[in-house]
């Protein structure tokens, strides 16, 4: 398991504390970005407005022309979760706004690559559609939408993905990451892209007359798998993310759920009526996530559209087998990329800036997984390559990468491309998370100019990144000194709080004893990061300057006391601390 510090803002803790939160879940509010008691409504109504997304009107118009017109549309999905769940709101909700001719294709991962490519919008074509529409892809997709526009087709993108320095020709873009978007959420999914096109074509049809606001089809039955996608997916949970993620475990567990979700939940073991979002990110998700990587996503669209009980009890079975024949693949290629890792390090110096590593035996679609954990273990941007297996294209590596904080993978990229031209085929992604594909022989001009970016970037960190130091697998911060957390019990998931219990005696802070400056909180790392201090009992008897907690004197260490003998507080403006919280991220 891995331990991240996090930051508490004083300020936005004390601002919490004041409008009634309680001190503990103001810490961890405030740890988590919230700054104001508003954040904390995760009703409906706190949702940010559709008209605020830049496209969503425009889509909204084109979608309700389509449907009066009785235009065949054709949805162009991505192969994973946030992809997945994309289409299946879009066909769904699409369904409910009055569209009678629906229709998916998802590409798939080895032949086709990721996105909507000039041979996908051939195949849409052929199918009769009139209108294209992408979810969680087609910002980069220029070729593809330039030859769906060739064909006569309309082309709607939703996508959340950083553009490119082109944007492709469609008749309409929704991306909250596109130039001239002010919607607030830059963090929105794929799925919750759609869901607010669905949103803005809901209100636009009732400007048409088509639906009331008392009689019109109820869009929340989708927020389920809002939810699902929205998680699986990784994206940051922001305000709005946060009221998307709530609205959909709400009505999971009050049973409001489709078919498909409930057998995932049953034969994940996991209990529907007391979900949350670890189900979605390590039960859920990853069953759906097999199907794109190993076989097929239409496998996981088609769970997600059934509400036939028996025909989505098979599916659900089918995506399990397939998630253990992944695990079994994963198991493999991690151990042997951990060796070709081990192989680039050389035990006496630190760590390459960043890991790269290839063999012709990796499955390409685990090698994402495979990098995740290769980041985990060396705290460095990780890319793992393996050798596509498309019609032609034998020659090329296709690679996914992970990042850490302060190091944005795309841009990253980005660089290494207009630098080292040639090198990149294809690239795309966000700033934790992307893959790009390149010629075999380019494989050690990729390494070493990834390397080289990162070791330039090094000299100017983010200042909240974490540190470069090589870090244990197992953990992310050192463990606690002796007689410091002399008790601990559990709070929840991944939070551990000192128990307030000290002896008497030598363990006391002597009332009225003023800390000397900066003493009461230290800094946990190059980041800046503060332990939060324990409080302290009514003093039995004084303890000597500079006697630390667990009774050894050290030289130049101030006395831990806070003034007046009673709570000990975080050094910086008005934040009084009534609970120590572990170094532990919460």
């Amino acid at each position: 398991m891995k331990i991240e510090v996090r930051d508490v803002p004083p300020r936005a803790a004390w601002a919490l504390e004041q409008t009634g939160v309680h001190p503990l879940l103001a810490r961890l509010y405030a740890a988590r970005g919230v700054t104001s008691a508003a954040e904390l409504d995760d009703g409906l109504a706190r949702l940010l407005p559709p008209a605020d997304l830049k496209g969503a009107q425009a889509a909204a118009v084109l979608l309700a022309d389509a449907i009066a017109a009785g235009k065949r549309l054709c949805i162009v999905a991505d192969y994973d979760c946030d992809g997945a769940t994309a289409c299946a709101v879009g066909l769904r909700g699409l369904r409910l706004l009055g569209a009678r001719h629906v229709d998916y294709l998802v590409p798939d991962r080895v032949v086709d690559g990721y996105g909507l490519t000039p041979p996908i919008a051939e195949r849409v074509a052929a199918r009769g559609a009139d209108l294209l529409i992408t979810v969680d892809n087609g910002i980069a997709s220029v070729e593809g939408v330039a030859r769906a526009r060739q064909l006569g087709l309309q082309v709607l993108v939703t996508d959340h993905h950083l553009p490119g320095a082109e944007l492709p020709r469609a008749d309409v873009i929704v991306n909250p990451n596109q130039p001239g978007c002010a919607f607030a959420s830059k963090a929105l999914a794929g799925v919750g892209v759609m869901f607010y096109v669905l949103l803005a074509l809901r209100a636009e049809l009732r400007r048409r007359g088509v639906f009331s606001a008392t009689h019109q089809p109820r869009l929340d039955s989708l927020l389920p798998l809002v939810a699902l996608g929205t998680v699986a997916d990784v994206v940051p949970l922001d305000a709005n993310n946060r009221r998307l993620v709530a609205q959909g475990l709400a009505r999971i567990r009050a049973g409001q759920l489709p078919a498909g979700l409930d057998a995932l939940f049953s034969i994940a073991g996991r209990a529907a009526p007391k979900a949350t979002t670890f189900d979605f990110g390590f039960a859920l998700g990853p069953r759906i996530n097999a199907a794109g990587r190993l076989a097929d996503m239409t496998l996981g669209i088609e769970l997600l559209l059934s509400d036939d009980a028996a025909r989505a009890d098979e599916l659900a079975r089918q995506l399990d087998a397939i998630n253990r024949e992944r695990r079994e693949i994963e198991g493999g290629m991690r151990e042997q990329a951990m060796q070709i890792a081990e192989g680039l390090i050389d035990v006496t110096q630190e760590p390459p800036p960043a890991l790269a590593v290839f063999d012709p035996d990796f499955h390409e679609g685990v090698v994402g997984i495979v990098a995740a954990r290769l980041k985990d273990r060396w705290h460095r941007p990780a890319f793992v390559f393996a050798a596509s297996g498309a019609p032609g294209r034998e020659h090329e590596l296709k690679g996914s990468g992970r990042s850490i904080a302060g190091f944005h993978l795309r841009d990253a990229l980005d660089l290494l491309a207009k630098r080292h031209p040639g090198v990149l085929l294809r690239f795309g992604g966000h700033a934790m998370a992307a893959g790009c594909t390149i010629a075999e022989d380019q494989f050690e001009r990729l390494r070493a100019g990834a390397a080289g970016h990162r070791r330039r970037m090094a000299g100017r960190r983010h200042p909240d990144a974490a540190p470069a130091h090589r870090r244990p697998a197992a953990c992310a911060v050192p463990p606690p000194r002796r007689g410091r957390h002399p008790a601990r019990r559990r709070l929840g998931p991944g939070l551990c709080a000192a128990a307030v219990q000290r002896r008497t005696g030598s363990h006391q802070s002597a009332p009225g004893r003023r800390a000397a400056p900066g003493a009461e909180a230290a800094p946990s790392g190059p980041a800046g990061r503060r332990h939060l201090v324990r409080p302290h009992r009514a003093a039995a008897r004084p303890r000597p300057a500079g006697l630390p907690v667990g009774g050894r004197r050290m030289a130049g260490r101030a006395p831990r006391a806070a003034a007046g003998g009673g709570a000990g507080r975080l050094t910086g403006p008005a934040a009084p601390a009534r609970m120590t919280v572990c170094p532990a991220v919460i």
